[in-house]
């Protein structure tokens, strides 16, 4: 594949819900560029972008693949993003480095989650967006009623077809340019005239499309008013300046049969001009002071070097890094620096990947998208510079993770090198997390969903790191909600010098949020200044271990107000353990409870599936703050405990068939019903005991 410069790269990434058709579409292109001899399918598992094992066994993507297709002078770098929700982050990588987004929408189901969160996606980059009403030769297949369901979606949006179908479901035979006013019919380049009971449609698309294009501009609105039309390249100019301007919002909306080939080509076509070049995209530095400022020499290959790194691929080969190049010109072999990591890095081989062929290239510039194999520092997220450069080009910022697992070591084998594969894993990935529970003392993998983590858990036994999982314990507290007061002495004889220690604690509650309290109203030396702080120390000592469950206390305040000590025989380590057993006394004196985490919940659903989740909800002691209606979904806020909310995704996406999303971050903790801290109380004491 030869070099291309600048002007002549198109980067498009495509987006859209599970099973619109985004890799068809794909596989159909690179079938009419010639860049494959037959078309695969998903069913068959033998497309060009879903090349991965796990995609294969599972029959969808999740992973963004990258697909160049070469038409006439243009190369358009075509990413094929994952449409289920799990994998969300690598949707917004794609898009990160992308000039477009080509959302796609099934032609019987409308907009789904996936539709949203690609337009909520583009959006948050400011890019632009091509809509392509896809599947149009099933069954119930509809465009009008597809268009005016996403006009209805997104309402501050305003779509504009550029394509029109020629019939519906088995009729579907081609589509009609309403600018040229030309038709290709079934999987055909040729332009043909239109057929006859299409003109009112077409004419009333050429005013619309014309309109569109027009009021961009002082200067094409006047031609418009003054001539009553505009050429082709003023519509095409007008319509991608529409797509860049965040007041119109303007989107063009094409129609296609990818799996049978209609509407694909026309579509392929109006890629190289209704998306802008790669020489017109913005990117903006992050300074260390946090401050963002444009880069110097945008989309230039002799400017300064500005790379972001945005997926890692890793298989029994090695790990393959891709990156988008905003800025200057690398070649195999160079050196740059990553200051992220304060770190220099230096090339091999410099690729370019469609599905898994590598195709070897020496160099790389402005507006393309490369991969390289084996860096040793770099990882998602990074940036590619000059040396010393210490800017940094943004990355995304992604919702909390939703779902968890406690993560085991088979083997002792497998322990030595946890730490270093999950660190892998999340260097792949910005969206898993890991950390030590130390409430729990359990090893934590973090994602969006339980397929993302299980992809996790594969991808870490090819790493060499077999990991077992189960469901993590709750981060419960303790706390008291009286006050209590007890008396403990510590008395031990061993022959020699003993140890003797003798203290009388109260605990008072405080709010769980307010921080721990000691206090001393020891009169007249009963307990020396020296043994106080050595029973302080025992009470923070027994604050950590819990005394009804072993879950940290809170909530409290300890004062010592009496006590006896021995002249010979009380020491540090003996008021240490009096004070210990004096604060669990009286802990369990004090109407102890436990306390559970609160998390506050955000649903999106459709309005369908409102009572189900309400009711739903209910069961899980979860409290409504507020609901809310946008576009036909429906938006629940609620407080919910996090024991009930562990694994929610898998419940939510099979109440409402895979459409429904939510976000979930910890609110505050509050007390747990005596009827359900009852058996966890109960465990730990029959465990203690043993």
């Amino acid at each position: 594949m030869q070099v291309y410069d600048t002007p002549n790269i198109r980067n498009i990434a495509l987006a859209g819900h599970q099973g619109c058709g985004k890799t068809s579409l794909i596989e159909a292109f690179l079938f009419l560029t010639g860049a494959i001899n037959r078309m695969g399918s998903v069913e068959d598992h033998n497309t060009v972008c879903d090349y991965d094992e796990d995609e294969k066994a599972r029959g969808m993507s999740i992973n963004t693949a990258l697909a160049p297709v070469e038409v006439g002078d243009l190369k358009i770098n075509l990413l094929d993003t994952p449409g289920f929700t799990d994998f969300q982050g690598d949707v917004q990588q794609a898009i990160r480095v992308s000039d477009a987004v080509m959302v796609l929408v099934d032609a019987v189901s409308g907009p789904e989650v996936g539709t949203e969160m690609a337009f909520q996606f583009a959006d948050n980059f400011e890019q632009p967006i091509v809509l392509v009403i896809n599947k149009m030769d099933r069954e119930n297949a509809s465009f009008e009623r597809t268009l005016e369901a996403v006009r209805e979606r997104f309402p501050d949006h305003k779509f504009v077809p550029v394509m029109l179908p020629i019939g519906e479901q088995a009729d579907f035979s081609g589509v009609v340019n309403v600018l040229t006013r030309k038709a290709y019919r079934a999987e055909g380049k040729e332009r043909s005239e239109p057929p006859a009971d299409m003109a009112d449609a077409i004419e009333a698309a050429h005013t619309f499309l014309t309109e569109a294009a027009a009021e961009t501009s002082d200067e094409l609105i006047e031609k418009y008013f003054g001539t009553g039309e505009l050429d082709y390249d003023e519509v095409r100019e007008g319509m991608r300046s529409a797509a860049r301007d965040a007041d119109h919002k303007t989107i063009p909306v094409f129609v296609t049969s990818a799996t049978h080939n209609i509407g694909t080509y026309p579509l392929l076509e109006a890629l190289g001009v209704y998306v802008d070049s790669a020489e017109n995209r913005r990117a903006a530095w992050v300074t260390p002071d946090g401050e963002r400022e444009f880069l110097n020499t945008p989309q230039k290959s002799d400017g300064e070097i500005a790379g972001y790194v945005f997926k890692e691929y890793t298989d029994k080969f090695g790990t393959l890094s891709f990156f988008r190049l905003f800025s200057g010109a690398v070649k195999s072999n160079d050196g740059v620096y990553v200051p992220n990591r304060d770190k220099d890095e230096r090339f091999g081989q410099l690729m370019i990947l469609r599905g898994n062929q590598q195709i070897q290239v020496d160099e790389i510039r402005a507006g393309d998208i490369g991969v390289v194999a084996k860096l040793r520092e770099t990882h998602v997220g990074d940036t590619l510079t000059n040396h010393g450069n210490q800017k940094r080009l943004l990355s995304p910022s992604f919702e909390e993770p939703v779902y968890a697992v406690a993560v085991h070591p088979k083997t002792q084998a497998d322990s030595a090198k946890l730490g270093t594969t999950l660190n892998a894993l999340t260097d792949a990935d910005q969206t898993l997390r890991w950390r030590q529970d130390t409430l729990t003392h359990e090893t934590i993998l973090e994602g969006m969903g339980g397929i993302h983590l299980d992809i996790a858990i594969k991808r870490a036994e090819r790493l060499g790191c077999n990991i077992e999982t189960s469901i993590p314990k709750i981060p419960y507290q303790e706390t008291i909600t009286q006050v209590a007061e007890a008396e403990y002495t510590h008395r031990k004889q061993t022959g020699g010098a003993g140890q003797y220690a003798r203290v009388n604690l109260r605990v008072e509650p405080l709010e769980p949020s307010e921080p721990f309290e000691f206090a001393s109203e020891i009169f007249g030396g009963a307990v020396s200044q020296q043994f106080v702080g050595s029973t302080e120390k025992g009470v923070r000592q027994a604050l950590e271990g819990g005394v009804i469950a072993g879950f940290p206390v809170v909530g409290v305040k300890a004062v010592i107000y009496d006590g006896k000590e021995h002249p010979v025989d009380s020491k540090d380590v003996a008021f240490q353990v009096a004070g210990r057993g004096a604060f669990k006394e009286a802990v369990r004196g004090a109407k102890p409870m436990l306390l559970e985490p609160m998390m506050t919940v955000k649903i999106t659903i459709p309005e369908d599936n409102m009572g189900d989740i309400m009711g739903d909800m209910t069961t899980r002691r979860g409290i409504v703050q507020g609901m809310d209606s946008i576009a036909g979904r429906s938006i629940v806020t609620a407080i919910a405990p996090l024991a009930e909310m562990q694994r929610y995704s898998n419940d939510l996406r099979s109440m409402t068939s895979g459409r429904g999303v939510f976000t979930m971050e910890f609110s505050h903790y509050d007390r747990m019903p005596e009827h359900l801290s009852k058996p966890i109380v109960e465990a730990y004491t029959d465990h203690d005991d043993d």
